[in-house]
C-alpha cells in the first residue's frame, strides 16, 4: 500500500511542476495566483500522502503549515487588487 501512496505523492508532483511552468510563462497576474494555489495544494497532497506512506512524524505539520501559507498567499493577492480607499472630503460631523 505505501508503493501506492509514493505512486500518487509523485503523480501528484509532476502536476505541480506543470504548474510551475504555469507560473514562469503565465500571461496574468490571476493565471499565476491559480498556479501557486495549484502548487501549496498539491504539495499539501504530496507531504500527507507521503506521511502516510512512510509513517514519518512531523510531515503533517509541515503540510498544514503549508496550507496557511496558501490560504495568506491567496488572501495577500486579493488585497493588492482592492481599490485604495479615498479620503471622504465632506466628513459628516457628528456632534
Amino acid at each position: 500500500m505505501s508503493d501506492f501512496l509514493l505512486a500518487t505523492a509523485g503523480a501528484i508532483l509532476f502536476t505541480v511542476a506543470v504548474g510551475l511552468v504555469r507560473i514562469l510563462g503565465g500571461p496574468g497576474d490571476a493565471d499565476r495566483m491559480m498556479a501557486a494555489q495549484l502548487i501549496g495544494t498539491g504539495g499539501i497532497a504530496s507531504l500527507l500522502l507521503i506521511a502516510a506512506a512512510t509513517g514519518a512524524r512531523g510531515v503533517d505539520d509541515v503540510a498544514l503549515g503549508l496550507a496557511i501559507l496558501a490560504a495568506f498567499a491567496s488572501a495577500a493577492f486579493v488585497n493588492s487588487g482592492a481599490p485604495a480607499e479615498e479620503p471622504d472630503p465632506n466628513p459628516a460631523d457628528d456632534r
